[in-house]
């Protein structure tokens, strides 16, 4: 059984991470940010990926990363949800990363993990690890052709990694046309991208690189899910504490006792599945399926509710643009239906414990 605790230096990273979005990411700037046509907070992005090294925790030192683990990323990941912080990583840093891993290839992923570059998977952002939704584009003579929608971070992309031919490319996105869509999560745009005989570079053979890439994405999509919940519980026990009503904090009141209780009961759940299955990614254990599959069924849920609650608990002020409710609440969904939606993860949950179909 691994050590769901965290550990001193994983302690020690979170600090630095919240200390550095505290400064550059507070709620007023993400919501300021999603009226701009920026794709992402290249600042940000720099600050976090760049002088902290996060982009390549996971990446060996000879690559230039820093030797760590998927563990140290998925604390990373709570982070982010915390905030809801507008930049690539769980694209670049995470999924393209795990990618590149899997396939064993060097040069993209050192400029990967140095923050130099930033890599996206072209594949709809609900696409998940147990083969349901993967596109299938056209290649020959070394070279793309095909369309995908809603790619996440497509227009900050500058590779992207194309499932064609059976195995996986890499095409800089400078060879593909790109359209922004309008997003419900607009801290994490999507794009539609069109590639037309674009010139490809062939990463690895067959399909296991870009599934382990999305297993791993799953993983720490939890963590992020897990972080999104913890702030919306944190931020409504504050407020519930000090809004008064007839004389008294209506934080006093048994019913929304009783319902923050329960929103703090789920999210420790939460916070072992979440664990666990970062832990399985980190040692390659053989049930990480298992543990991402029953992470990603119950922290997505968990996430949704918890920022429900946050809207709702807040009376009048959580329902307009000028809290940060709404960001938490448009993260948690988006993320609901990314990476695989919770019933196709309970689906895949049932086939890998042999469980009958009802």
């Amino acid at each position: 059984m691994s050590d769901l605790l965290y550990s001193e230096i994983e302690n020690d990273l979170r600090a630095s991470v919240r200390e550095v979005l505290d400064d550059k990411a507070p709620w007023t700037s993400v919501l300021a940010g999603t009226e701009k046509d920026e794709p992402y907070d290249a600042e940000l992005w720099g600050a976090v990926a760049g002088q902290l090294g996060c982009a390549g925790l996971p990446v060996p030192e000879d690559l230039g990363g820093a030797g760590a683990t998927w563990r140290e990323t998925a604390v990373v990941m709570e982070e982010l949800g915390r905030s809801a912080a507008p930049v690539p990583f769980l694209s670049s840093a995470v999924v393209a990363t795990a990618a590149l891993l899997a396939a064993g290839e060097r040069d993209l992923l050192a400029r990967l993990a140095a923050a130099e570059e930033i890599a996206v998977p072209a594949v709809p952002f609900s696409t998940g690890p147990f083969g349901a939704g993967v596109p299938e584009l056209r290649v020959a003579d070394g070279r793309v052709t095909g369309e995908v929608t809603s790619v996440a971070d497509g227009m900050a992309a500058g590779w992207f990694l194309v499932p064609a031919g059976g195995g996986l490319y890499a095409v800089d996105a400078a060879d593909a046309r790109r359209t922004a869509v309008t997003s419900l999560d607009m801290t994490r745009r999507l794009a539609d991208v069109t590639f037309s005989g674009a010139p490809a570079r062939l990463v690895a053979e067959g399909p296991d690189a870009l599934r382990a890439g999305l297993l791993t994405g799953a993983a720490m999509l939890a963590s992020e899910q897990l972080g999104i919940a913890e702030r919306c519980l944190d931020d409504t026990v504050a407020y519930v504490k000090t809004r008064y009503q007839f004389g008294r904090p209506v934080g006093s009141y048994q019913g929304l006792k009783h319902r923050l209780a329960d929103l703090w009961t789920s999210i420790t759940q939460a916070r072992a599945g979440a664990r666990h299955a970062a832990s399985c990614a980190a040692s390659g254990d053989a049930d990480t399926e298992i543990a991402v599959a029953v992470a990603q069924s119950h922290c997505s849920a968990v996430a949704v509710k918890a920022a429900e609650e946050c809207v709702q608990m807040h009376g009048g002020i959580g329902f307009t643009w000028e809290h940060p409710a709404h960001l938490y609440l448009k993260r948690a969904k988006a993320d609901a239906i990314a990476l695989g939606t919770p019933d196709r993860h309970r689906a895949a949950l049932a086939g890998l414990v042999d469980l009958p179909p009802a």
